[in-house]
């Protein structure tokens, strides 16, 4: 049995820069996974790089419809082969450096296959045991199914990690879930040419995001065409292409269909034999018990990406490596924390969110002042034709706190006041930058005039002739 200083059970974002580093670092490497294709995990199999492929295409199609305004036009048929041709390659390209063998090649060893824990620091994998130093679980998470009547019975129905197979466009997509996943699929979607219908159980419209936000993106879909039921609970599937579903006045509402897409959540990928490690789960036994380190109740075995329960992005997955990693050799050890978090929903626009939102703010008691700028009162906007938003919170010394950005291509430009917040600098370092004209980004030097604007009262006009006069 070889004990190695480190063992990552899962190769996704987590296990891949865990591994990847104590591997350059000199350290003795286990890497297991299921099989070959299950490398890269979600993002890179059935997440963020297939779908912003799709969403790459969905976008070229529908600006190509929008020439039509200026005497073009566009005609034929979509080859929906051709899409998942062009998907496929984009994957294959990221997987000339995420499989076992350039793995093996670069000095750790690989195990390819499912992983139960046969000890407190012991994992079988093919009938062979390893031990480990130090193990990191990051086995991910898979789509959640929703209890529906008659779902069993569906064949026309997808989740993320399916829907990359379709072979035709359906003519009528159902997507039950309003978060990220459903509405960037739905709008990629609509784009391509299927009718889309989402179904949403709550009131709230992207259910993370800001309202003043996320209700600029609502609008601009429902002009889009597509059909979105808020406050709506599907009850059950009537036929092979029928599903009911039920309004909060309890009005039964019948659609039809070609294809569901299931975006209802996640459920997390606990591995096997995890009570032979002193590992202890929740009450619910949903998730594991972690701490503020990324460490479960046996100090020798951490958390990293979606297993450990919080924000389920490949990024947010980065910041846990980096914790842990952090946390393996320096005696100032660091906690999780996602004050400067951000994320973006990559629909068109596209939603950007930073730091804290306004409700944690009023719940921390933080004093914060609330800045505002209309994306179309920005040059960019105007002659892009295109709305939006900006909002952002800041502190008494001017600090950005956090905000929201709804825009084309807000995950670019709102990359300097994530900066800002994250180096703790004022919003002067924002404004004092000299934005070549006419960027986009040049909504955040906007938005943040405003508030020096504010500083031209009465009595500092008057100090200001009087500064002049002496001149």
């Amino acid at each position: 049995m070889k004990l190695y200083d480190i063992i990552a059970v899962g190769a996704g974002s987590g296990g891949l820069n865990i591994a990847g580093f104590m591997n350059k670092a000199g350290f003795e490497v286990l890497l297991i996974d299921k099989s070959d294709k299950n490398i890269g995990g979600d993002c890179l199999n059935f997440g963020c790089v297939p779908s912003k492929a799709l969403i790459h295409i969905a976008k070229i199609i529908h600006n190509a419809k929008l020439s039509e305004e200026f005497g073009l036009s566009v005609k034929g048929n979509l080859n929906m082969e051709k899409v998942i041709e062009y998907i496929k390659q984009k994957q294959d390209i990221i997987r000339e450096h995420e499989n076992a063998r350039w793995f093996r090649k670069q000095g750790m060893d690989v195990e390819l296959g499912e992983a139960e824990f046969v000890g407190k620091n012991r994992i079988k994998v093919n009938g062979k045991t390893y031990e480990g130093k130090k193990i990191v679980l990051a086995t991910g998470s898979k789509p959640l199914i929703p209890k529906i009547r008659g779902i069993e019975k569906i064949k026309n129905i997808y989740t993320n990690e399916t829907i990359f197979d379709l072979n035709n466009l359906p003519e009528k997509l159902v997507i039950i879930g309003g978060g990220p996943i459903g509405v960037e699929l739905g709008q990629a979607f609509l784009r391509l040419g299927s009718n889309v219908t989402i179904i949403q159980r709550g009131s709230h419209f992207l259910p993370k995001e800001n309202p003043e936000i996320s209700n600029i993106l609502y609008e601009q879909l429902l002009k889009e065409g597509m059909h979105i039921h808020m406050n709506c609970e599907p009850t059950s599937f009537q036929s092979e292409n029928s599903l009911a579903a039920k309004t909060k006045s309890e009005k039964i509402v019948k659609i039809n269909f070609d294809a569901v897409l299931l975006a209802t959540g996640r459920e997390l990928n606990i591995p096997r034999g995890l009570e032979n490690t002193g590992v202890e789960l929740t009450e619910n036994k949903r998730k594991i018990k972690v701490n503020e380190y990324l460490q479960t109740t046996n100090r020798k075995i951490y958390l990293c990406g979606d297993i450990a329960g919080g924000y389920q992005f490949t990024h947010a997955t980065e910041l846990h490596a980096s914790v842990i990693l952090n946390n393996f050799f320096s005696p100032f050890k660091k906690k999780l924390s996602y004050d400067n978090f951000s994320w973006v929903t990559y629909t068109d626009p596209e939603i950007a969110t930073f730091g804290l939102n306004e409700e944690e703010l009023k719940k921390r008691n933080v004093k914060y002042k609330k800045l505002i700028q209309d994306y179309e009162d920005v040059d960019r906007g105007i002659v892009d034709n295109s709305g939006g938003k900006l909002i952002i919170y800041i502190n008494k010394t001017n600090k950005i706190l956090g905000g929201s950005l709804i825009s084309p291509n807000a995950g670019e430009i709102f990359q300097e006041l994530g900066l800002a917040m994250g180096s703790g600098l004022s919003v002067k370092s924002v404004f004092n930058k000299i934005y070549p004209y006419p960027t986009a980004s040049r909504i955040n030097k906007k938005a943040i005039t405003k508030l020096y604007s504010e500083k031209l009262t009465s009595f500092s006009k008057k100090l200001l002739r009087v500064l002049y006069s002496l001149l």
